[in-house]
């Protein structure tokens, strides 16, 4: 499958087959991709929280309007956002870079990020949504549908994780055998309307 079939045929599955298990091998690989999404600075500031144990899942899912894919689908990952990542040893972000460019990285760093939280967060909000798309991608091309979600309670469900408090959660994906296609598009916007070239 290339990336434009992958692009075309994901679409947001909500009916899972809760028989079907990844096997480790299929999960690592997924991540590993998943790790190669982009960041802001290269701080890698995504944490992907893989819910394995099914007790916890279903008390996910009651905090998540028990919608039926937190525990039927095969893999459920809570993305979230290191906040602090900046500040946590940056240095090892750009430990393979010649020492000019780490040196002069490490400092812009600090620059962008040191006392500007609002910049904390949106990075993280940013990054975490490019890993859901590459997460969602990869998995297609591997055979997998995907769901990415929000709803849920945010406070309700980092309680549930024991998130640090200098991570926020971002959103859900989920990553399982469909039980049903996917129903006709609910309606696309032209181009003509979303695409603005220049200026509004």
């Amino acid at each position: 499958m290339n990336v434009s079939q992958a692009i075309e045929q994901r679409r947001s599955i909500k009916a899972y087959d809760p028989a079907h298990r990844m096997t480790e091998a299929e999960i690592q690989q997924l991540l590993s991709l998943a790790m190669l999404s982009p960041t802001a600075f290269n701080i890698q500031h995504w944490r992907f929280v893989v819910v394995t144990d099914p007790v916890l899942r279903h008390q996910i899912r009651a905090v998540s309007w028990n919608q039926a894919q937190v525990t039927d689908a095969s893999l459920l990952i809570i993305l979230t956002a290191d906040l602090k990542a900046w500040e946590k040893d940056p240095a090892r972000y750009w430990v393979n870079a010649p020492q000019p460019v780490s040196d002069y990285l490490v400092k812009a760093i600090h620059g962008y990020y040191t006392d500007q939280p609002l910049a904390q967060r949106d990075e993280g909000m940013r990054s975490c949504g490019m890993a859901a798309m590459t997460l969602m991608l990869a998995a297609k091309e591997m055979g997998y549908d995907t769901c990415p979600m929000d709803g849920f309670d945010f406070e309700a469900v980092s309680k549930l994780i024991n998130l640090p408090e200098d991570h926020v959660p971002v959103m859900f994906v989920v990553v399982g055998k469909a039980l049903e296609a996917a129903k006709p598009r609910g309606g696309q916007l032209a181009m003509d309307e979303v695409v603005i070239y220049n200026r509004f």
